[in-house]
C-alpha cells in the first residue's frame, strides 16, 4: 500500500467495489454449506487474516488500548455485520441475488432515513422526494414478490446500522475489523464446533470445502483495504458514485448468469429506486460543488456522509 502512491485513488475504490460486486460468484461456490456455517467460518478466518496483518505491520499491541465503550460499539457493529453477512449468504445460496442487489441500492436511502429518525437531521425537498420514491419502490416490489422484499430490507437496515456505528467508533479499518472479530469469534467458534460434533459441518468434508471457507478471510479483507486507501485519497462524492458499481454488478450476475426472473413489475420497482438514487446523488453532488466553492479545503470533506459510502459485504 505504501508503494502505491502513483496509483489514482479512484482505481482503488473501483477495485474494491468491483470485487464486492463479484461476491455472488464466490459465495455461490459455498452452497454446499449452510449460511450459518459460512458466516461462522467467515468471521473466524477474517479475524485470523486481520490479526496476521496487524502483527506483520507491528500494530498488534494497539488492540490493548481499546476501551470499554469502544468494545461495546464494536459488539453492536459485529452483530449488525454478522446479520448482514448471514442474510447475504442466504440470499445468494437460495437464488435471490437480485434481491440482495436491491438491498444495497436501498441502503443509502435507509441511511438517510436513519439520520432523520435518530439524529433529527433535516432533509431538503429533493431528499424527501427520493425517500418517497424509495418507499414507493418497496410497495411496488412487495406486490411483485407477493411479500415484502425481506432480504433486501434486512440487508439495507443491518448495513445502515453497521455504517452508523462505524461512523462514531474511533478505530481505523484494521483495528475495527479485528475488534469486531474478537467479539464475534467465540460465538462463531462455538457454532462451528457444535456443527462438527453433531456431524453437520462441511468444513472438514474435503480439501476443496476447507480451502473455500478459509478463503472467506482474505476475500473479505482485500476489498476492505482497497476501500480504506481510496477513502483517504478520493472525495466522498466520488466514492458515493462508485458505491453503485457493487449492486449493479450483483444485479447483472443475478439476471444474466443466475437467470433469476425479472418481470416488468420488478423492473418498475427497480426503476423507482434508481430514480430516487439519481435525485439523491445529484443533490449530494450539487451540495459538494457548493462546498468546494465556499471552501477550497472542503474538497475531500464534501459529498454524502461517510456512512453513505461505507460498504462492507
Amino acid at each position: 500500500m505504501r508503494r502505491s502512491r502513483s496509483i489514482p485513488g479512484a482505481a482503488f475504490g473501483a477495485s474494491a467495489y468491483f470485487l464486492w460486486g463479484l461476491f455472488p460468484a464466490f459465495f455461490g461456490l459455498l452452497a454446499f454449506a449452510s449460511p450459518g456455517e459460512v458466516v461462522a467460518q467467515r468471521i473466524v478466518w477474517t479475524l485470523v487474516v486481520v490479526l496476521a496483518a496487524l502483527a506483520l505491520s507491528g500494530r498488534i499491541r494497539e488492540l490493548r488500548g481499546i476501551g470499554g465503550r469502544v468494545w461495546r460499539l464494536a459488539a453492536v457493529a459485529s452483530a449488525a455485520i454478522a446479520l448482514n453477512w448471514g442474510v447475504y449468504v442466504y440470499g445468494v445460496i437460495s437464488g435471490h441475488v437480485v434481491e440482495c442487489a436491491l438491498g444495497y441500492f436501498i441502503n443509502p436511502l435507509v441511511t438517510v432515513a436513519f439520520g432523520v429518525v435518530i439524529f433529527r437531521e433535516r432533509l431538503t425537498g429533493a431528499q424527501w422526494g427520493a425517500l418517497a420514491l424509495g418507499a414507493g419502490a418497496v410497495a411496488v416490489l412487495t406486490v411483485d414478490y407477493g411479500r415484502p422484499p425481506v432480504i433486501a430490507l434486512a440487508l439495507a437496515c443491518s448495513f445502515a446500522t453497521y455504517g452508523l456505528v462505524k461512523k462514531v467508533i474511533p478505530l481505523d479499518a484494521l483495528r475495527g475489523i479485528a475488534a469486531e472479530g474478537i467479539v464475534a469469534a467465540p460465538f462463531a467458534l462455538a457454532f462451528a464446533v457444535a456443527l462438527a460434533i453433531t456431524g453437520h459441518s462441511e468444513f472438514t468434508s474435503g480439501p476443496a470445502h476447507t480451502a473455500l471457507m478459509a478463503a472467506t478471510g482474505p476475500v473479505t479483507l482485500v476489498p476492505l483495504l482497497l476501500f480504506a486507501v481510496a477513502a483517504q485519497r478520493v472525495a466522498l462524492s466520488t466514492m458515493g458514485l462508485l458505491q453503485y458499481l457493487t449492486p449493479a454488478l450483483q444485479m447483472a450476475w443475478g439476471v444474466a448468469v443466475a437467470h433469476e426472473p425479472m418481470p416488468a413489475s420488478r423492473w418498475a420497482g427497480f426503476a423507482l429506486i434508481w430514480a430516487a438514487l439519481a435525485i439523491f446523488t445529484t443533490e449530494a453532488l450539487l451540495r459538494a460543488r457548493r462546498a468546494r466553492r465556499t471552501s477550497p479545503d472542503a474538497i475531500t470533506a464534501s459529498g454524502p456522509p461517510a456512512s453513505e459510502t461505507r460498504t462492507t459485504l
